[in-house]
This record gives C-alpha cells, sequence and structure tokens, in this order.
C-alpha cells in the first residue's frame, strides 16, 4: 500500500542536526531531477532578494525563507515526518504513534515536494520554501518538470498494492497514476455532510485521521475495494465507487458533520 501525501506550506525549523545527505533519500531514481531544482533554487535564492521572492510567490514578511533557502545544503536535517506541519499533520500525528504504526508509515507514506520530488517520512531532510507552484527561470514549471522523471520511479514505488491519494490538485500535477497502476489507485475528496461541500480544514483534518487510522489498524487494504470497506468498519461515511471504464482511478467521499 502506497499513500500519496501533499507537503505543508509551513514547515518547522530545520533544527542543528547533520546536513542533508542527498545520495541517503528514498527513491534514488529522482536524484538527479532532486539535483538540479535543489542548484537552481539555492542559487536563485543566494542572489537577488527580489527576484528570488518574485519567483517563489513570497510576500516581504516571508523574506527570510529566501536567506533559509540559499543555506539549504549546510542547514540542520531533520525526518521529514517532523519538518511537515499543519493541519494534515497534526491530524495524522506521527510522533505518536505506537511502534508498529510508525514502522507502516515509513513504509507506506511518500510526501510530494517541489524541491525533493517525493520523499519518506524517515528521510532526512531541511527546511526549505518551494512549493510545486513555482516556476524556476531555467527549469520551468515545477509540475511539469517533475513528470518525467516521476513516469519512471512511481510505478515501481507503487508496486502491485493499492495507491490511495491524498494529494491536492497542484501536487497531483507531477504524477498521474496510468493504465493497471491508475485502476488499483483511491482519490479521496472530504465533504461536510450538512452542505455536501469541500471545505479546506475538514479535508486537510480528516485526510490526516484517515492515514492515521490506517496506519493504527494495521492491515492494508489490497485494492480500492477492500479500502472502502475498511474505512467504513473504522466508523467512515463512505460513498462512491469503481470508475466507469478500466484504467481509471476510484474515487471516493467520506462525509464528515463535524471534526473532533
Amino acid at each position: 500500500m502506497l499513500v500519496l501525501l501533499p507537503p505543508s506550506e509551513g514547515k518547522a525549523a530545520s533544527g542543528s542536526g547533520a546536513p542533508l545527505e542527498p545520495g541517503a533519500l528514498s527513491l534514488p531514481g529522482l536524484a538527479a531531477a532532486r539535483a538540479a531544482v535543489l542548484d537552481e533554487l539555492v542559487e536563485l535564492c543566494a542572489g537577488d532578494e527580489g527576484k528570488a521572492r518574485e519567483v517563489l510567490g513570497l510576500s516581504e514578511g516571508l523574506r527570510g525563507e529566501v536567506a533559509k533557502n540559499a543555506e539549504l545544503r549546510t542547514a540542520g536535517a531533520r525526518p521529514a515526518g517532523e519538518i511537515y506541519t499543519g493541519v494534515l499533520y497534526d491530524a495524522l500525528g506521527l510522533a505518536t504513534l505506537d511502534a508498529a504504526a510508525r514502522e507502516r508509515a515509513r513504509a507506506w507514506l511518500l510526501v510530494f515536494s517541489g524541491l525533493w520530488g517525493v520523499v519518506r517520512v524517515d528521510d532526512r531532510i531541511p527546511s526549505y520554501r518551494c512549493s510545486m507552484g513555482v516556476k524556476l527561470p531555467g527549469l520551468g514549471a515545477l509540475g511539469a518538470y517533475w513528470r518525467t522523471p516521476m513516469a519512471d520511479v512511481l510505478p515501481e514505488a507503487a508496486g502491485s498494492g493499492l495507491v490511495l491519494d491524498l494529494r491536492s490538485a497542484a501536487y497531483a500535477a507531477a504524477w498521474k497514476p496510468k493504465g493497471e497502476v491508475a485502476g488499483r489507485t483511491a482519490t479521496v475528496r472530504v465533504l461536510h455532510a450538512p452542505t455536501r461541500k469541500v471545505v479546506s480544514h475538514f479535508n486537510k483534518a480528516t485526510k490526516g485521521r484517515i492515514v492515521r487510522s490506517l496506519l493504527e489498524a494495521g492491515d492494508a487494504p489490497a485494492s480500492p475495494a477492500e479500502l472502502v470497506v475498511a474505512l467504513r468498519d473504522l466508523g467512515y461515511v463512505v460513498e462512491g465507487g469503481a470508475p466507469g471504464k478500466a484504467g481509471k482511478a476510484w474515487q471516493l467521499d467520506v462525509l464528515v458533520d463535524e471534526i473532533h
């Protein structure tokens, strides 16, 4: 089972640990692409601050993020699961999982990133600022840039099991499961039950809770159909089902009344 997550806009501080070791990151097939993005981002942020803020879409109040990016090679690194923060990651609560669930998190979870492509939660990275929506002067739009290396690496990472895709649209642009992999992929939309509308806080928090519930339950659903059963057994209200044609992802709606 593979769970695809977006990163968080805000991130914890890098801390004082050892710096990044690019060769130690998971999915080494992405190493060359990562190096190219890292090189351009560091060069951009070490130069004209105004240009860097414009490219990265940062306000004056976030100018410190430019200096942080300029020092990515020497900054302390921490597990990605500690770097990413925000509503989804607060609800997921990686630090409070028991040992068995944490081990499943290391195996199941992939976090998408404009800078790294994807990382596992135990990959050590520094804090950074570079969304998938950024268009670097040399490499272009990162969502498009990552499609070619992802197309080679991600199907292998997906193996033969379920792919649970919880990414936001910007990060979904970097890799779209196709063919046989798409047929065992499920996307999830969280709806506020009384209004049947997507509400950002409900969406992010519930996705975090869903992932935590699956990690704690322990048995990985082998298919989208098994995922529906598993989520209902865990108390979630799930609608949706198989697509109308082969090679398409399942689209599931999870209905919630409130976040608790």
